[in-house]
C-alpha cells in the first residue's frame, strides 16, 4: 500500500469511526425517505395508498432481513442499546434536521413499528495478494444500517416528503451535526438514481473535505406505510473523489421480503 494510500485509510478510520457510532445509534429508531423510482420525483400522487394500516414492531421483524438473505454478507439484529434518541442529535440548520437524523436512526414522525439491521459485507480473500493489498481489500467493505418504521395513513409518504425537500435545502453549503458532542461537517449531498419499492431515493453524503472527506450513501424506500432506510459507508473509500456502490442486494433483498 502506497503511504497516500495509508494516510487514506487511516482517515477513513478515523472518520469510519463516527460512522460507526451512527450505525450503533440507528437500531430499532427508524427514519424514513423515498422518491418515485429513479428520477426522485415524487411520483405520482394516485399511486401512493391515501390510507394504509401500519406493522406492528413484530410484524416487521418478520420482513426483516436474517442472516443468509444476502449472500456473502453478515447479518445481525440491532438491539435497545443502539436507539439513538432526537435529544442526542443536534443539527445547526432546521431545515437540514430530516435528512441529518436519518443518519443516525432517529425517530421521526409517529412510526407504529420499528426494526433494524446491520448489515457488513464479507471482505473478498485473496491469499495470492501480498499483506498491504490484502489489508486494503478488508477495508473495502460496504457496512449498512437497515432500519424498518410503519406508519399508519399516508404517514410514510409525508416523511418521504419531508426528507426529499431536505435533501434538496441543503444539497450544497453544508451542514453541522453532532452526536453527544461529536460533530460532523456535511460538505455536499448529491442525489442518485435508485429503484425499488413504490418509492425510492437514495444520495451520496459528503463528510469532510479534501483528503480527509468520505462518502457515506443514504438510501430509502417505501413499499406501502413501510419505509425501509439504508445508511453505508465503505473503509477502504475516502477523499473527495472517492465513491463506491450502493449497496444494491442489500436494498433488493430487503424490497422483496417487504412485497
Amino acid at each position: 500500500m502506497r503511504a497516500t494510500a495509508v494516510r487514506r485509510t487511516a482517515l477513513t478510520a478515523a472518520v469510519a469511526s463516527l460512522a460507526l457510532l451512527a450505525t450503533a445509534c440507528g437500531g430499532s429508531d427508524s427514519d424514513v425517505k423515498g422518491d418515485g423510482g429513479a428520477s426522485g420525483g415524487k411520483g405520482d400522487a394516485s399511486a401512493k395508498p391515501a390510507a394504509v394500516k401500519a406493522l406492528t414492531s413484530a410484524e416487521l421483524e418478520k420482513v426483516s432481513l436474517e442472516q443468509g438473505d444476502v449472500a456473502g454478507h453478515k447479518i445481525t439484529k440491532t438491539g435497545p442499546e443502539d436507539i439513538a434518541q432526537p435529544e442526542d442529535v443536534t443539527v445547526d440548520k432546521k431545515e437540514c434536521e430530516p435528512i441529518g437524523f436519518a443518519f443516525y436512526g432517529v425517530k421521526r414522525g409517529t412510526p407504529v413499528g420499528n426494526a433494524g439491521r446491520k448489515v457488513v459485507e464479507e471482505p473478498q480473500k485473496d491469499a495470492s495478494a501480498d499483506p498491504e493489498d490484502a489489508l486494503a481489500g478488508m477495508l473495502d467493505v460496504t457496512s449498512s444500517l437497515v432500519t424498518l418504521a410503519s406508519y399508519d395513513g399516508d404517514g410514510a409518504t409525508k416523511s418521504l416528503d419531508e426528507l426529499r425537500d431536505s435533501a434538496a435545502a441543503c444539497a450544497t453549503g453544508g451542514f453541522t451535526l453532532s452526536m453527544k458532542g461529536s460533530k460532523q461537517k456535511v460538505t455536499k449531498v448529491t442525489e442518485e438514481k435508485v429503484t425499488g419499492g413504490e418509492e425510492a431515493l437514495a444520495w451520496r453524503v459528503q463528510i469532510g473535505e479534501g483528503d480527509a472527506a468520505a462518502p457515506f450513501k443514504l438510501v430509502s424506500v417505501r413499499q406501502g406505510g413501510t419505509v425501509a432506510t439504508f445508511f453505508s459507508f465503505n473503509l477502504g473509500k475516502t477523499g473527495a473523489e472517492s465513491d463506491f456502490d450502493l449497496p444494491t442486494a442489500v436494498i433488493d433483498a430487503q424490497v422483496e421480503k417487504l412485497g
